[in-house]
């Protein structure tokens, strides 16, 4: 299997595939059913904007409505699953050591990390720009013949967002080193993640963390009757799996 990566090292086993992410770059690849991306973070300051689409149907694309209404609640985390705009199951959060993340309130763009940390270009400073979560998640959506119009919403990792009693959205500013959060996916998928500060995150100095990107084979699935950690923490989410079953002709599981 091929992971294209626009980062500095990555090691390739028989068993998974090892990258480095640094901050303030991105990434993208195409991730198989049945395999799992641990995302692991090496410094307190991270955020990771994902966005994931079908790989094999493009026009199908993680639904952020309709993940949250499905399994009530207002972010993501271990036991819950990425939907598709079909009412499938893209990807399955199986561990989170950080507990809480957003998905209201998209990647950062040019202008917030202008507003907030000033400009640093290419030509300034090389690989050490500024760079923003929007930006990095066109560019590498643009391998794939993808644009502004096919991007819908975006899981933030690593970032946890509360709101109060007027609706106003506040940043929880947390220590991440060394947390890893794990999605398994369930359906081959294009993924897409850049490494930029979450457009709410009150610092003023632009220094997002570090992730390690690994990507391994998935433990099998336990059929039905025994449980699972993400097909059956709602009656919402095992229909979602059957409509996958379905998807792949898999009609002893649909």
């Amino acid at each position: 299997m091929s992971y294209p990566a626009t980062t500095t090292s990555n090691t390739l086993s028989s068993d998974r595939f090892i990258t480095l992410l640094p901050g303030g770059h991105h990434w993208c690849g195409r991730i198989n059913k049945n395999h799992v991306l641990t995302l692991k973070s090496l410094a307190a300051n991270t955020n990771a904007s994902l966005y994931v689409v079908n790989a094999d149907e493009k026009l199908e694309r993680f639904n952020m409505p309709d993940s949250l209404k499905a399994q009530y609640t207002l972010y993501l985390s271990e036991g819950h699953v990425l939907y598709s705009d079909m009412g499938r199951v893209l990807a399955s959060i199986i561990s989170d050591d950080h507990g809480w993340n957003d998905a209201i309130c998209g990647p950062s763009n040019a202008t917030t990390i202008r507003t907030k940390y000033g400009k640093k270009t290419f030509q300034d400073a090389r690989n050490e720009r500024y760079q923003n979560g929007l930006d990095g998640l066109l560019t590498e959506m643009s391998k794939f013949a993808l644009n502004e119009s096919d991007l819908t919403a975006t899981v933030n990792f690593f970032s946890k967002v509360t709101p109060d009693l007027q609706g106003q959205l506040s940043y929880i500013t947390t220590d991440n080193t060394d947390q890893s959060i794990a999605l398994r996916f369930e359906m081959n998928c294009l993924v897409f993640i850049c490494n930029a500060p979450h457009p709410l995150d009150p610092s003023h100095i632009y220094d997002p963390a570090d992730i390690e990107l690994t990507i391994s084979h998935a433990a099998p699935i336990l059929p039905k009757g025994k449980s699972d950690v993400c097909r059956d923490s709602c009656e919402q989410n095992q229909r979602g799996f059957e409509n996958n079953a379905r998807y792949f002709g898999d009609y002893e599981n649909a």
